[in-house]
C-alpha cells in the first residue's frame, strides 16, 4: 500500500494561507497585486489566497517575484502549488471514488491523528459494506422525498467509494485513529441480526491493530454532568505541522469544516469527555467480542487473549462546557 499523500484541498488552504502572509508582509494591497501583475480578473488573487481554485505554478511564481520571497520559500511553495493542483495523481490512490466521499477522502489524507464520534452510526471509516449498504440506502430515500436530484445514483458504487477511503487505516504510514462508539449505533435499530454481527465482527479486527483505538459509550453511561454530544463530529491533527488543525461537523444532508482554532479545541475537549466516560480499549473490545457471541450463538473468545473486561471506572470531566 502506497503512502498518503497530501490532500488537493489541504495543498491549497496551505498555499493560500502562505501567499496572503506574503503579500501582507510586502505591504501590498490585492488591488495593487492585480495592477502589477496584470491580471485581467480582480477576483483570481482572493480565489487563490482563500484555496478556492486550482493554482497555476507561472501564477505563483510571478507572485513569489513580485513579493520578494526568498529561494527556499519559492521552492517549498512551488512544491505546495503542484500538490495542490495534482488531483489526479492523488486520485489514483484510490480505485473508485464518488463525489459524496471525496470531500471526506481529500481531508483525510495526510493526517497524522484522526479522532471521531457519530450519536447515532458507525464511522464511515469502520463501517462494513452491508451496514453502509443500508446507510446509504436509508438516506438516499429521505433525499428522494425531499427532491434531491442527485438521490438514488447506485449505492453499490458509493458503499465501493467508502471502502476505498478504509484504505487509509491499513497503509504504511496509516494515522492514528481513535473513535468513539454509541452502543445505539450497533443495537437494534441499526440493522437485521446478520449486517450487525458483520460490523461486530470488522470492529474487532479492527480494535487490534496498532494505529487503531476504539472506545464504547453504553446507553447508561452519564457524561459528567448529565451532557449530551449534539452532534457527529471529527478532529484531524495533519503530518504536516503547517497544516491546521481541522473540524468537520456532520450533520446528515450537510457537513461543516472548520479550521478556527477556538472552535477546534472546544471539540477537543468535548472529546476528551467522551473518553473518560466511554469503556477502556481493551473493555470495550471485550464488550465487543461478547456482543459479537451473543449474535452468533457462540462463547465470546477467552479474556486472556484479548484482555480481561473489568468493571469500567467513570471519570467525572473537569471544566464546564455550554451547550448551544
Amino acid at each position: 500500500m502506497p503512502p498518503a499523500v497530501p490532500s488537493p484541498i489541504l495543498r491549497r488552504r496551505r498555499l493560500g494561507t502562505e501567499l496572503r502572509r506574503l503579500r501582507e508582509a510586502a505591504g501590498l494591497t490585492g488591488d495593487q497585486v492585480i495592477e502589477r501583475i496584470g491580471w485581467a480578473s480582480a477576483s483570481k488573487l482572493s480565489r487563490l489566497e482563500n484555496g478556492r481554485s486550482r493554482p497555476d505554478p507561472d501564477d505563483v511564481t510571478a507572485l513569489l517575484e513580485l513579493y520578494g520571497a526568498d529561494a527556499e520559500s519559492r521552492t517549498d511553495l512551488l512544491t505546495i502549488a503542484r500538490e495542490a493542483g495534482d488531483v489526479r495523481g492523488w486520485r489514483r490512490s484510490y480505485p473508485v471514488m464518488t463525489q459524496q466521499q471525496l470531500g471526506w477522502a481529500e481531508i483525510e489524507a495526510g493526517c497524522a491523528e484522526i479522532r471521531e464520534y457519530n450519536p447515532v452510526l458507525v464511522p464511515g471509516l469502520l463501517q462494513t459494506p452491508g451496514y453502509a449498504r443500508l446507510r446509504i440506502v436509508s438516506a438516499d430515500r429521505a433525499a428522494t422525498t425531499a427532491g434531491d436530484p442527485q438521490a438514488g445514483e447506485d449505492p453499490e458504487t458509493e458503499v465501493r467509494a467508502r471502502l476505498a477511503r478504509q484504505s487509509l487505516l491499513d497503509r504504511a504510514d496509516a494515522p492514528r485513529y481513535t473513535a468513539v462508539l454509541e452502543e445505539a449505533a450497533l443495537g437494534e435499530r441499526a440493522g437485521p441480526s446478520e449486517v450487525r454481527r458483520e460490523q461486530l465482527s470488522k470492529l474487532c479486527e479492527l480494535a487490534i491493530l496498532p494505529n487503531v483505538t476504539l472506545r464504547l459509550l453504553q446507553r447508561t453511561t452519564v457524561i459528567g454532568d448529565f451532557y449530551l454530544p449534539p452532534t457527529a463530529f471529527s478532529l484531524y491533527r495533519f503530518a504536516d505541522p503547517q497544516d491546521p488543525e481541522t473540524l468537520a461537523i456532520e450533520g446528515g444532508f450537510i457537513d461543516v469544516m472548520s479550521h478556527d482554532a477556538n472552535t477546534v479545541n472546544h471539540y477537543k475537549v468535548v472529546f476528551e469527555w467522551l473518553c473518560s466516560a466511554a469503556l477502556s480499549a481493551t473493555d470495550t473490545l471485550s464488550w465487543l467480542f461478547e456482543e459479537t457471541g451473543r449474535l452468533t450463538g457462540t462463547a465470546a473468545p477467552s479474556t486472556a487473549v484479548h484482555g480481561a473486561a473489568a468493571a469500567p471506572t467513570q471519570r467525572r470531566p473537569s471544566g464546564r462546557l455550554t451547550e448551544r
